[in-house]
């Protein structure tokens, strides 16, 4: 069975709901007492974009993991002055590319 946004699931043991409505309710959760809201909003997005592009969603789950932490180490990088402003936004272009597209 492929799994995509649509595909239903028990919630907290006792709701079916999908996907896409789980992730909507932690969207509009208030998470912003642990994590930045732009983080969360940038994770649910690639988590988002890859199930519809057919990963499960624990992979994709890692995958805006990885995003979110490549990203934020780039900026630190940049930061610290280990990398110049063109490397930055060079990473960051490639990084865009290789999850959002």
């Amino acid at each position: 069975m492929k799994i995509t946004l649509d595909t239903r699931f028990n919630f907290n043991g006792s709701v079916m709901v999908t996907l896409r409505e789980a992730v909507q309710q932690l969207r509009e959760h208030d998470l912003a007492c642990t994590v930045a809201a732009d983080t969360v909003d940038q994770k649910v997005t690639i988590f988002s974009d890859c199930v519809e592009r057919g990963f499960t969603p624990l992979r994709s789950e890692i995958m805006a993991a990885y995003y979110v932490a490549s990203r934020d180490a780039t900026a630190e990088a940049f930061d610290r002055g280990l990398i110049t402003r063109g490397e930055l936004e060079s990473q960051q272009a490639a990084l865009t590319r290789q999850f959002l597209f």
